[in-house]
């Protein structure tokens, strides 16, 4: 029998909890920043799908060309089939792969965990249909949904985590460790993570794929400040910001920046605020960090795993790394 969570998850991101971080980074006197999860509304996550098409953007196709050659080799990490979490799951269409690897082992307990209500009922949507999987998705930020894991999974239980893509890359070096070191103080002793990670490639590259010619992802950063509009009552004029990709060489980063064209001022109403722009100041958006292979193997060895495995994709360089919790 087939069964799914009802498409509604448990918990979404509150306004207040939007207003004060757009009022926090707006008014940060160094550079005005919005973190990088807002950018994934109803509007953004789709759009986001579509950018994952695009020819620039080889980085989806990599991830998945690596889980259709290796997937199968997961189920020899564990004993018995194990409670699936899925850190950013988006629609889960990649993770139809890795699910299927356990076969006929049993029914299969999947919790996609992502701050987008609107993925998450993709997600149930594409994984929920298949038979003898249990998907309860839960609309969180991501340690609070892996404790609420680990807190449902019976003593005993092997839990394998997901965090594919490269969202880890949208933490600085130092933050990027640190997380990975609390998902390990989530964890229990043999449980497993698989992390993606985007690796260096030509800079040239790297800015087409973050600044296509079909205007997809300026579309993607330019969203943000629709939603300030819509949730914030903002008075942003779009055409008065450009996107704009650059390549951070010191930190090994692209920068997702949103750059106002002119001198203006912009009112937000929830806030009850007006906020100054110069004329090239920039909003900054999100950083995706880019690797080499050792440097991740040694990234979780710090954060207490043991790096088991290490699939990379040579058209577009990326890596899949098994992690197995000391």
């Amino acid at each position: 029998m087939t069964r799914s969570a009802p498409a509604q998850p448990e918990t979404a991101i509150a306004t207040d909890e939007f207003l004060r971080d757009v009022e926090h980074g707006l008014t940060c006197p160094s550079q005005k920043y919005v973190p990088s999860q807002y950018l994934y509304d109803a509007v953004g996550s789709a759009l986001f799908e579509v950018i994952t098409l695009l020819p620039e953007y080889g980085l989806t196709r990599a991830d998945e060309r690596l889980l259709e050659a290796s997937a199968d080799t997961v189920p020899d990490y564990f004993d018995t089939t194990p409670v699936v979490a899925e850190l950013g799951s988006g629609s889960g269409t990649k993770t139809r792969r890795v699910l299927s690897a356990f076969g006929g082992a049993g029914p299969g307990l999947y919790y996609p965990i992502d701050i987008s209500v609107t993925a998450l009922e993709r997600c149930t949507s594409e994984l929920g249909a298949t038979e003898g999987l249990i998907v309860e998705p839960l609309a969180c930020s991501y340690l609070d949904g892996l404790r609420r894991v680990v807190d449902r999974t019976a003593d005993g239980q092997p839990l394998l985590v997901l965090f594919l893509g490269s969202t880890i890359g949208n933490f600085d070096r130092p933050h990027a460790g640190e997380f990975l070191s609390r998902i390990r103080e989530t964890l229990r002793a043999r449980d497993v993570l698989i992390l993606g990670t985007d690796l260096e490639k030509p800079v040239a590259d790297l800015l087409r794929a973050y600044d296509d010619a079909a205007g997809v992802t300026a579309a993607f950063n330019l969203n943000l400040l629709c939603r300030i509009n819509r949730e914030l009552d903002g008075e942003f004029d779009l055409s008065r910001f450009a996107h704009a990709a650059r390549w951070n060489a010191s930190e090994r980063r692209i920068e997702m920046h949103l750059e106002s064209l002119e001198h203006q001022s912009v009112r937000i109403g929830r806030a009850d605020r007006v906020v100054d722009f110069e004329r090239g100041e920039t909003i900054w958006t999100e950083s995706s960090h880019k690797f080499d292979r050792e440097e991740v193997a040694d990234m979780g060895r710090r954060a207490g795993f043991s790096c088991v495995a290490q699939w990379t994709d040579p058209e577009w360089p990326f890596a899949e790394s098994v992690f197995l919790a000391d």
